[in-house]
């Protein structure tokens, strides 16, 4: 039993409002407590139609946007299950979601379960009815495109962990990064769940962002990422420790980039020291390590 907690964008626009609720329908359809948070307009309305649970009053930062680690304390208020997930409200699931969750449930107490997404062009109102699994992966065999790897689009995740979020801004980039190192240096088991956990991310544009830029672009990710550490702290699929295949947790495969890479970020997931995972990362990216410290010299001096 998974409660799946996600901070929706307004449903002001027809398009992002029907990829979003295609997106509970489908937490719904495999049985999931959904939880919306956010008093953004058409959440109410929505949360009352689809029959989902509603968490209204959302800390929010000076340029107005939903901060992460009110979204977290509203979803783990009204969360009726012990295992949590929260979900980017655009995405769609299947069944091998409540599979791969109960399979690492078995043998692990604290756990981050994230994946790679499917991208695909979705435009009307989906029916979770019948056989609409099966159609759904007959739509990713013949028209969606697999995203690159590099944060994650969900967190599956015990109660136990992520008690404490930094200030991070909902809807910019750093924070997903973030959620992989924290659990990493903690030691709970990073699961990349991309071969047994099926997500489809419905297309859309960047319109609901302020002057329709990215989200790596804005004010918001350079606090996100320093609120979270800075640069070294941001982890991607690739950094996870285990993998799900096939319903069996195995350790993350072992090749000379991943193993360099688990060498350049020991000091900051194992030793904890800031001093040795700058002197390690000047080691592994020496141009990146220089143009670093010039700008930051740049930056005094001006």
């Amino acid at each position: 039993m998974i409660s799946i907690f996600t901070a929706p964008k307004p449903f002001t626009n027809p398009h992002i409002a029907t990829i979003q609720r295609n997106a509970i329908r489908s937490w719904k359809a495999i049985g999931a407590d959904v939880i919306l948070v956010g008093d953004e307009e058409g959440i109410a309305e929505t949360a009352d139609e689809l029959g989902v649970k509603h968490a209204p009053d959302v800390a929010r930062n000076e340029y107005g946007t939903p901060m992460i680690d009110s979204i977290f304390t509203l979803g783990r208020k009204l969360a009726k299950f012990d295992l949590l997930a929260y979900i980017n409200a655009d995405i769609i699931l299947l069944p091998d979601f409540n599979a791969a969750a109960e399979r690492v449930t078995r043998t692990q107490s604290k756990f981050l379960i994230i994946g790679q997404r499917w991208d695909l062009d979705v435009r009307e109102d989906l029916d979770f009815t019948g056989d609409w699994v099966e159609r759904m992966q007959n739509e990713i065999k013949t028209r969606a495109r697999r995203h690159p790897r590099g944060g994650s689009d969900y967190f599956l995740f015990p109660r136990s962990v992520f008690e404490y979020i930094p200030p991070f801004a909902i809807g910019r980039a750093g924070w997903d990064n973030w959620m992989i190192y924290e659990a990493r240096q903690k030691g709970w088991k990073v699961v990349d769940a991309s071969d047994d956990v099926t997500i489809i991310h419905q297309d859309h544009d960047y319109s609901h962002l302020p002057g329709g830029k990215p989200h790596y672009k804005l004010p918001e990710t350079f606090d996100n990422i320093k609120a979270g550490g800075g640069k070294r702290t941001i982890f991607v699929l690739d950094d996870c420790d285990y993998i799900l295949k096939n319903g069996m947790l195995d350790y993350f495969p072992m090749s000379w980039k991943k193993f360099w890479r688990e060498v350049e970020i020991l000091p900051l997931v194992r030793w904890h020291s800031k001093i040795l995972t700058e002197v390690f990362f000047a080691i592994f990216h020496p141009k990146k390590a220089y143009a670093e410290w010039r700008s930051k010299k740049t930056v005094k001096a001006d």
